[in-house]
């Protein structure tokens, strides 16, 4: 297994990712750290990096490559984006980083930064038709995509860091501020011909930290019990609300609001009014953030080579995959577990009536069934749907990671705590409960169907006959174990279908 550090030098903050590559194509984040640097604050007055921003990011590299070196990173990959991209001690910055921290320093152009938001976004989220709204310190990125495919971009040299320098001037007051910065970019916007021709159902995802922030506030405000920024919903007019409330406090203030990093209070008004400009001028009602971008680009360029040409077809099974791999589960029982459980989906759908977005439900839930394991055998559902819930799982939206987090945790036996289901009421539905435990049900037989992890049973045909369900089994070898541990799932069968289960 290969360890890389990948370094992001913006133009508010530099950040450091150290990532494991393993068993092909695969990768998972081990650690990361991030300082405030800076480095295009008061770029503008001059075009040059100044000598305090470039010794706090030299500070802030040589604690880096500590960290790398502790942990055996064999290469790092540093990229620069707009501040250093504009600077015009470029080469004398990058020569001092070479020579005070032994790190080669790449300088991104707007196209390659573009193209790597991209491919993060793109990689870990299953949005056919999307326009992505990435706001940096030093610019922001505007892209346009649909069937997978980059449609338009644009790159506007403006950030949260530099619209901040640019309108702190003439005593005007936060609120003042915001609204000069929102005329500002509405004006931009207008100068963008093809943005006018954006269709009504394409679906803005936010990428940066300020959208990582504007999460974080949220999630507190409406006491949201899942800790994942990826792919959370975002109600246009829950983000009025709180733009609102942080353009009429001063800086002070703004750093006690829970939720936000104190080393972005100052710059965060002027983040939330592009955001603000952009839903006005493009009406849009709602919008999801993302948890990835250009690190997460570099990242699946780096261990998966091809996403550089085209994208991963299929994001949530190579997600999965990778959660499979990561937690040593038996990849070939999971395999078996799924296909097992797709087939009872399908075959029983008479009885169950579900849509097909379950499907994708129950396949989370049957990939992952297991990973409890790997904390303790013992009640291992419960750790299974824990981890299930943490795990960050790619092409899922909040809804489906939840409600295949209770189904893998009653894989054993009906087990769901109702005050744990109670926690997720904003996310899921009372009605939802009936639908976790029939594919709960339904994902134990399969589960029990390969209790040997030998593959004995090969497929199942079910046929409805009265008050009863004929379950025909086809068989590769003695698969009594398999038979024994699957009937035993026959009352909760009953209780959930009202049919009883008969198995051969």
């Amino acid at each position: 297994m290969e360890k890389i550090g990948i370094i992001d030098l913006g133009s508010n903050s530099a950040r450091l990712v150290i990532v494991e590559l393993f068993d092909e194509n695969h990768f998972m984040v081990i650690d990361e750290l991030k300082e405030s640097v800076r480095l295009g604050q008061d770029m503008d007055r001059d075009g040059f990096l100044k000598p305090q921003r470039v010794a706090e990011t030299i500070k802030a590299l040589k604690m880096f490559k500590k960290l790398c070196d502790s942990y055996g990173v064999e290469r790092i990959i540093a990229v620069a984006t707009a501040a250093v991209r504009r600077a015009k001690n470029q080469r004398s910055f990058l020569d001092e980083i070479q020579a005070s921290c032994g790190i080669r320093v790449t300088v991104l152009s707007q196209e390659a930064e573009a193209a790597l938001v991209y491919r993060g976004v793109i990689n870990s989220m299953d949005v056919p038709k999307g326009i992505i709204l990435e706001i940096g310190g030093g610019s922001t990125k505007i892209i346009y995509y649909n069937r997978r495919a980059v449609l338009q971009n644009v790159t506007l040299p403006f950030g949260a860091v530099t619209l901040t320098d640019l309108f702190s001037g003439d005593g005007l007051t936060p609120k003042e501020q915001t609204e000069r910065i929102e005329e500002f970019f509405t004006e931009q916007f207008k100068k963008i011909e093809w943005l006018s021709e954006i269709e009504p159902d394409t679906q803005m995802i936010g990428v940066g930290g300020s959208f990582r922030n504007l999460y974080k506030i949220n999630r507190i405000v409406r006491k949201y019990p899942l800790n994942t920024v990826h792919n959370y919903q975002f109600m246009t007019e829950d983000f009025i609300s709180i733009y609102e409330m942080v353009r009429e406090l001063d800086v002070e203030k703004r750093k006690r609001i829970r939720g936000l990093s104190p080393a972005r209070a100052d710059i965060m008004p002027a983040a939330l009014a592009i955001i603000k400009a952009f839903t006005s001028y493009l009406h849009i009602e709602n919008f999801i953030t993302s948890g990835c971008g250009l690190r997460e680009g570099i990242m699946f360029n780096t261990a998966i080579p091809l996403t550089v040409e085209r994208p991963i077809s299929d994001v949530l099974s190579y997600s999965l995959n990778t959660l499979v791999k990561y937690y040593g589960c038996d990849e070939k029982h999971v395999e078996h577990v799924v296909h097992l459980a797709i087939q009872l989906f399908k075959q029983l759908r008479v009885l169950h009536k579900f849509p097909r977005i379950y499907l994708k439900v129950l396949k989370i839930a049957a990939s992952l069934h297991d990973c409890g394991v790997r904390v303790r055998y013992y009640h291992n559902q419960s750790h299974s749907r824990y981890m299930i819930l943490n795990s960050g799982i790619y092409g899922a939206t909040h809804r489906e990671i939840v409600l295949a987090a209770f189904v893998a945790g009653c894989h054993r036996k009906e087990d769901i705590n109702p005050a744990d289901w109670a926690r997720f009421k904003d996310i899921v539905t009372d009605e939802d409960l009936d639908i976790v435990k029939k594919l709960g049900v339904l994902l134990r037989i399969a589960e029990c169907l390969d209790r040997s992890g030998q593959g004995m049973v090969t497929g199942v045909n079910c046929d409805v006959l009265g008050d009863s369900v004929i379950m025909k089994t086809e068989l590769a070898g003695d698969a009594s174990l398999e038979l024994r541990q699957a009937t035993l799932a026959g009352p909760d069968f009953k209780r959930s279908f009202r049919k009883n289960l008969e198995i051969l």
